[in-house]
């Protein structure tokens, strides 16, 4: 097993010591690209959340800089991503934090309690267990985000007024139709065209910075059709940016507020670190670099308390800024660091012009942006690969789209466990028993034991909670037969006893024994005996009834067994064969 890799305090000093000017340069011409393609999106995914723009182009800033210190990937670029911005803005609904003053109030707070939990998960190593979370609740989970995304940029794209925050996909669907008398249609045009444009754009030139140039070209159009008086009035054009709120943000310390957050701020954490590990796994894959978890997950919750303090939003691994910085050339992680202090030198600079951003042409752009999170590839391979995947995955999609996203990642988690829990607890189990060259065949199901009075079963998978008690209610079953007399229990391949099974099978021996059966158990790992030496079913069951595994000899721990059996058969002689040195030289007993 490899050995854990240590976290560092402090890593940017290890980069500082060896940096040289071609580094420089590559790392700033990265954060440079990276810069362009960030801004945009910060925009664009404060707009998701239902936060002023400066929260997203802050957070795109100060995680950048901020992660950049603390970590060690070279490519991998923090800030504003989909997912944890939609769950955000439903979270807020969810608990009726409907008032922008009041969600901008709570919001230090929630992420500092975000960066908490990851830096307490980083120390405690756990960010390795994110592996175990169903790629099927991802996807619904991520497909469902998809549809609140778009269904959310409805209002914008068609130009309407409502007050009132949808916490669902159903419920921002509702709010739509009963508001579509009030369609602004030049907004509708120019939606339309924006996307039109962005997708032409992108398929002809995607080396482009194609959400910032949409976005400037879209804007002039606007500005243009404005002159020509076209019907376009200030609500359909976005808040110039910095109006609201100062930069430093300190979270209010209130234990009421702590409790009702803490859900939250735990399903997002959990979101967050699921799409940095993805993005850092795969990176690292086509590096060959190797990628540190849990220095990276505290790198992540690190930057989250930044943009805490800093009027930042929720910040993850963005998989198309940390790529467009792999391309670039970016060899560490300053490039990021370079890429954090560019947007905020353009958000400080250029924060006048965002308020001739048409909020037609921002929702088109996120709406592309939420097309592009559905994965029909991924779809495909959920709902067609076995049917406990498919239940996650429509289970997780229907939940997200009429219940909160928090509770929706909770309850595809939930049950994908318990499914996977269901498939666990059925050990196999097949009667054996020794042929006539004295080899263990298993017993077909139309024919009888040679030895009626013997049975030999084979137990296969986990014994552990979930499984201990549908095994003793088959073992209850065997033992009903009324000619047997013992029963030869092979264990080498059952794993993961725990106290339940135990007390299952004492249960067992029980029941056993008052039918005046004996069990015997062969096979035995060393495991398996401590488990039974520390519960005391070893003096339960009688230590000369119980045969350690031999690996070298697989079935001599059977046949001992068996020359143990003989003892209670009285006179009748069993056929047995013991292997000494291998499967060609067998020494026989009878």
């Amino acid at each position: 097993m490899r050995p854990a890799l240590r976290i560092d305090w402090f890593p940017i000093i290890y980069t500082l010591r060896s940096y040289t000017l071609p580094a420089f340069r590559s790392d700033l011409r990265a954060g440079l690209n990276v810069a362009l393609l960030a801004f945009p999106q910060g925009i664009a995914y404060a707009l998701i959340a239902g936060l002023p723009v400066h929260y997203g182009l802050y957070g795109s800033a100060f995680a950048s800089m901020i992660g950049a210190l603390f970590s060690k990937s070279r490519a991998m670029v923090l800030g504003p991503t989909n997912a944890p911005s939609v769950l955000l803005i439903s979270s807020f609904a969810a608990l009726g934090i409907i008032s922008q003053t009041a969600q901008q109030a709570l919001l230090p707070l929630l992420l500092v309690m975000v960066g908490v939990i990851l830096i307490a998960g980083a120390y405690m190593r756990l960010a390795d267990l994110t592996q175990y979370l169903s790629q099927s609740v991802l996807t619904g989970y991520i497909t469902a985000a998809a549809a609140l995304i778009i269904a959310n940029q409805c209002k914008y794209w068609l130009g309407l007024d409502i007050v009132e925050q949808g916490s669902t996909f159903f419920h921002v669907c509702r709010l739509t139709f009963t508001h579509l008398t009030e369609v602004h249609w030049p907004s509708v045009l120019l939606g339309g065209l924006s996307l039109a444009f962005y997708f032409v754009l992108k398929k002809k030139y995607p080396q482009l910075p194609t959400v910032a140039i949409t976005l400037s070209l879209m804007s002039l159009l606007a500005y243009g059709l404005q002159r020509l008086e076209v019907p376009f009035g200030e609500e359909h054009f976005m808040k110039p940016a910095f109006t609201e709120g100062t930069l430093l943000t300190l979270p209010p310390l209130d234990l009421s507020s702590i409790g009702r957050l803490a859900d939250v701020a735990l399903a997002i954490a959990l979101l967050c670190l699921l799409e940095s590990m993805s993005v850092g796994k795969s990176i690292a894959a086509r590096t060959g670099v190797r990628f540190d978890a849990n220095q990276e997950m505290r790198a992540l919750g690190i930057a989250n308390i930044g943009c805490g303090l800093f009027s930042g939003m929720p910040a993850s691994g963005s998989l198309t800024r940390s790529n467009l910085n792999l391309h670039s050339g970016a060899i560490t992680p300053l490039a990021s660091f370079y890429n954090g202090v560019i947007c905020l030198i353009g958000a400080l600079a250029f924060s006048g012009l965002i308020g001739y951003i048409p909020k037609a042409v921002l929702a088109a752009l996120v709406t592309a942006i939420g097309l592009s999170l559905i994965n029909r590839h991924a779809i495909s391979i959920v709902t067609r690969a076995t049917r406990s995947d498919a239940i996650v995955f429509f289970a997780t999609l229907i939940s997200g789209c009429i219940l909160p996203l928090t509770s929706a990642i909770f309850l595809g988690i939930g049950l994908s466990i318990a499914l996977f829990l269901r498939k666990a607890r059925m050990p196999e189990m097949i009667e054996y028993q020794f042929n006539d060259e004295g080899q263990l065949t298993e017993l077909a199901d139309d024919t009888h034991r040679a030895d009626p009075q013997i049975s030999i079963v084979h137990v296969e998978g986990a014994l552990f909670f979930g499984a201990a008690e549908l095994f003793r209610d088959q073992m209850r079953r065997i033992c009903e037969e009324p000619n047997l007399k013992v029963i030869v229990l092979k264990m080498r391949n059952a794993h993961h006893l725990d106290a339940t099974s135990i007390l299952a099978l004492e249960e067992l021996i029980g029941y056993i024994k008052e039918n005046q059966r004996v069990l015997l158990v062969s096979e035995a790992r060393k495991e398996v005996i401590r488990i039974f030496k520390k519960s005391g079913l070893l003096e339960s069951l009688g230590r000369e009834n119980v045969f350690a595994d031999i690996s070298m000899n697989p079935t001599a721990s059977t046949a001992k067994a068996l020359k143990r059996a003989q003892t209670f058969l009285g006179d009748k002689k069993v056929q047995v064969s013991i292997y000494v040195k291998g499967p060609d030289k067998p020494e026989s007993q009878e």
